[in-house]
């Protein structure tokens, strides 16, 4: 019996293995389309390039096999998730279309068609454009609030802003690097239909929203064939500076009702803006005081942030979801099927300190054998090599510099905690400067 062949642009070794672990895996045979380094290790995102060697080595490995390619999908954000589409249908294989993914991913459209059906949830928005010496004053709303770009990757240029000096230092960085994000996303937006209320809010404009905030959470989900389902909710619980994650933690502790709306909203949302045939996680907070859910943002892919943590509880990573929709098939996903009761990735960061520190030690191979034998589960990702500077690390969020993730399991939060504590107590960094 022949196997699919799913094409997975910028396939990983971490993600090889953990589709290698999925449901039947032995009836996939996957296939890495561009390099992870290709993808992630450049500031450029070309994606009309990327687009065209996608392509390329596709069609090559066809004449090569005489084979069929079922599947063409991914795990990552921007720029992989807003090019697949274009790829996708460039071999027929089942995607989203492009008009909805951009009803996610321009951040404008977004909360346009948000509007329409659940305007309770979201905050109120403006666009502007930050070229504009007197776009402050053109921004009705008041500070303080949220500015970010029309398209980001991660948590890049986006600022608090809690008055006018805030902004204009926002607004030099933003005029300084907002072409490595708008120029690649206008490319996509060129080849869509826009309706004019968004065809005149291209890539180079900013999204300005007011604060909402509460606990932080992640819905994971998927829309096959028009049916909307939900298989997760994870906690996004953060720092004390309120804008750089600690940790991510599965399964969610909000009360069930919170989940319920979550879950309600989503099902309204997903189907409202034709998003279908494709997984995706929904991100929101949970105003506890006033009890009231805020929609945050829809993501057109599984985070692979989950996915190990997923595996740990549930006995399956999230990658399954991905693959059998991408091969048109109905999703199976397990519950509670793992060997924790609980999971969580965290961001092990260093704050007030300058992008030119220097890196002068990161954990052995030794240091991380020994956590492995500790915690036979755990998974040690440092992010850095001796001799970088901080400022090398790619999409930092703005206030701090990811040096390291692990990826634990545990009995409940109390005892990942403690391993948490536990791990980094065993793995050495040392930086020159060292951080405050």
């Amino acid at each position: 019996m022949s196997t699919k062949n799913v094409f997975l642009v910028g396939l990983n070794d971490f993600n090889r293995e953990k589709l290698r672990s999925i449901r039947n895996a032995d009836s996939y045979t996957f296939h890495g389309v561009l390099d992870p380094a290709e993808v992630l290790d450049t500031y450029d995102f070309p994606i009309e390039d990327m687009l065209e060697r996608a392509e390329r080595r596709i069609r090559a490995w066809q004449a090569d096999t005489g084979d069929t390619v079922h599947a063409i999908t991914g795990y990552m954000d921007f720029p992989v998730s807003t090019m697949l589409p274009l790829l996708c249908d460039r071999f027929g294989v089942r995607s989203p279309s492009l008009e909805s993914l951009l009803k996610c991913e321009h951040k404008y459209w977004s909360r346009v068609v948000q509007r329409e059906v659940v305007p309770e949830h979201i905050p109120p928005f403006q666009a502007f454009d930050p070229f504009d010496e007197d776009a402050f004053d053109t921004i009705e709303l008041t500070p303080p609030y949220w500015i970010k770009p029309i398209k980001s990757s991660g948590s890049m240029l986006g600022f608090r802003i809690n008055g006018r000096d805030d902004f204009e230092a926002a607004m030099s960085e933003i005029r300084e690097q907002i072409h490595l994000i708008s120029e690649p996303f206008n490319f996509v937006l060129d080849n869509a239909q826009l309706p004019d209320e968004v065809a005149r809010i291209d890539g180079h404009h900013c999204l300005a929203e007011g604060l909402i905030g509460g606990r932080q959470c992640t819905l994971e989900g998927y829309s096959y064939e028009g049916r909307v389902e939900t298989f997760g909710i994870i906690d996004s619980i953060r720092y004390q500076n309120g804008s750089s994650f600690f940790r991510y933690e599965y399964p969610s502790n909000l009360p069930d009702l919170v989940r319920d709306k979550m879950r309600e909203i989503t099902r309204t949302v997903i189907p409202h803006i034709g998003f279908d045939n494709c997984a995706f996680n929904v991100e929101f907070y949970w105003d506890r005081e006033r009890n009231h859910v805020w929609l945050l943002e829809i993501n057109t892919r599984v985070s692979q942030s989950h996915s190990d943590i997923f595996q740990k509880v549930d006995g399956q990573t999230n990658q399954q979801v991905t693959v059998q929709v991408a091969c048109g098939e109905q999703p199976d996903f397990p519950a509670g099927e793992g060997m924790y009761a609980c999971a969580g990735k965290f961001f092990w960061r260093v704050f007030d300190v300058d992008g030119d520190t220097e890196v002068t030690r990161v954990p052995s191979a030794e240091d991380i054998a020994a956590v492995a034998e500790r915690f036979p589960a755990a998974v040690i990702k440092p992010q850095l090599e001796v001799g970088m500077k901080l400022s090398e690390l790619l999409e930092q969020d703005s206030y701090s510099f990811a040096i390291c993730e692990l990826y634990l399991g545990g009995n409940d939060t109390k005892d990942l905690l403690d391993k948490y504590v536990e791990c980094r107590e065993m793995l050495p960094f040392e930086f020159s400067p060292s951080p405050a």
